[in-house]
């Protein structure tokens, strides 16, 4: 298939071959060193007034676990931010988030009261995957901007009524995967879109963990009771069951309340991938693996495995992805993904990304040629030079290339906020909407769909609808 990309692929190799300063278009690349092969992303300083009393976006928290705790935080290191609440069902978590921001602000274990509060903007929801998408549209419609964690819900056909709602009441509307408004993320679209690794064939994701509190196993408080949790409130829609402390704090461990592994970790490689190679998504996928060693009660696996198949659209051909979550990983552990083309290969991982610059049988070796005479070789090499020329030498990078943000990056997490407050402010666009946000999760709950149905699962990623 001739390339689609040829003309955005010679401009990269131009733009390589004059320096750092000119691999960025958008000005924010500074090389640092003479001889290693890094490079320093920084963001230009944030322009624009100290906001005022009057412009301060009052901010509040449903959901003030771990996550939400560290969305919180993230959030009130926005400028113009004001943290003036916070809801959960575990009364010490309350109790943290006056710690945290003041005895002044207001706790409750109802989120509708927060809901109906007039000195809230903008709420955070945190909580279990099965209260996503009533909390939000409820506070959507309650007039209130939302910034809600992944997978923006359960279930794939809770979708529509998010984007309907998004649509009817125009509040800011932002999913919390962040890895989609990261500086190092915004370089590797910008280098695949340039054609920095010709075209697509294969993606390969995978996370290892190696920890309890990898695997979900968080720790209960010593006062958990029915007095300090409100455990019915808990289950909402889920089969009623006895109050159980572990359900209620290692929830994700369980399909009626969470989303498993594809929820919480493959949905944020899908929003990742889908903004670097500009991607709607996936058409089909399969899965397998099974709960290999934590037998703690979860029904949901501890290792999964799955394959995807993403059609052919203008900026990629047709390729596979192949994702891995692995929650005994052995000596170590990590995670990350490579984007593999026909000219290199991006990793992305961490706050990292590294370019590879190679060929694939652009020329033989001697191992095909050793068949030929010691003349016929010299004809045969000489051909090939005078077909690939340049091409050659400038594929033939003698090292990685690694961009990484600069010693002031505030991160993934402050930038999202950036956009969502923007966005209330009408100074920024929205990049993760609930249409972005369910294609993402979607594509990730296709592995869910297909492990415990046992067979392939088809996927519309236009309509965004299961096939």
């Amino acid at each position: 298939m001739k390339s689609h990309k040829t003309k955005s692929r010679r401009e990269f190799l131009r733009k390589l071959s004059l320096g750092a300063a000119a691999v960025s278009s958008s000005g924010i690349l500074m090389a640092r060193g003479r001889s290693e092969r890094t490079y320093f992303l920084s963001r230009p300083a944030e322009a624009g007034k100290q906001h005022s009393s009057n412009d301060t976006i009052q901010l509040a928290t449903i959901g003030f676990g771990i996550q939400g705790i560290g969305d919180t935080a993230a959030a009130a290191g926005v400028d113009g931010v004001k943290v003036v609440g916070a809801c959960d069902l575990y009364t010490g978590r309350l109790d943290r988030a006056k710690e945290l921001y003041g005895m002044d602000i207001f706790v409750t274990r109802d989120y509708r009261e927060m809901l109906r509060r007039s000195d809230v903007d903008a709420v955070i929801i945190a909580v279990p995957d099965h209260w996503h998408q009533k909390i939000a549209i409820e506070a959507m419609k309650a007039g209130k901007a939302v910034y809600l964690e992944k997978p923006m819900i359960q279930k794939v056909e809770e979708g529509q009524a998010l984007i309907q709602a998004e649509k009817d009441t125009k509040k800011a509307f932002q999913v919390g995967s962040q890895g989609i408004s990261s500086i190092q993320n915004e370089k590797a679209r910008e280098l695949f879109l340039d054609g920095a690794i010709g075209d697509l064939n294969m993606v390969e994701i995978y996370n290892d963990r190696f920890s309890s509190e990898g695997a979900w196993q968080y720790p209960i408080p010593p006062d958990a009771s029915p007095e300090t949790i409100d455990f019915d409130t808990f289950l909402g829609n889920a089969p009623k069951v006895g109050y159980d402390p572990t359900r209620f704090f290692r929830w994700r461990n369980y399909q009626d309340y969470g989303t498993g592994v594809a929820g919480d970790l493959f949905v944020h490689s899908f929003t990742t991938l889908h903004y670097i190679i500009n991607s709607l998504g996936p058409e089909k996928a399969v899965a397998t693996g099974g709960i290999r060693y934590w037998k703690d009660g979860r029904d949901v696996p501890d290792f999964m495995m799955s394959l995807y198949d993403f059609p052919k659209t203008e900026s990629h051909p047709a390729f596979n992805a192949v994702l891995r979550i692995n929650f005994t990983a052995g000596n170590g552990g990590g995670g990350g993904f490579r984007l593999i083309g026909s000219e290199g290969e991006l990793m992305v991982r961490g706050r990292s990304i590294t370019l590879k610059k190679t060929r694939v049988g652009m020329d033989p070796s001697g191992y095909s040629l050793r068949a030929y005479t010691e003349a016929t070789q010299k004809e045969i090499l000489k051909e090939y030079e005078a077909k690939l020329g340049d091409l050659k030498r400038q594929l033939d990078q003698p090292e990685p290339i690694v961009f990484q943000p600069d010693s002031d990056y505030k991160g993934a997490d402050h930038d999202h906020f950036v956009n969502f407050f923007g966005a209330m402010r009408g100074t920024k666009k929205i990049v993760e909407n609930s249409t972005y946000g369910l294609r993402a999760a979607g594509a990730a709950l296709l592995s869910n769909y297909s492990y415990f149905s046992k067979k392939i699962v088809g996927w519309d990623p236009v309509n965004m609808k299961l096939l």
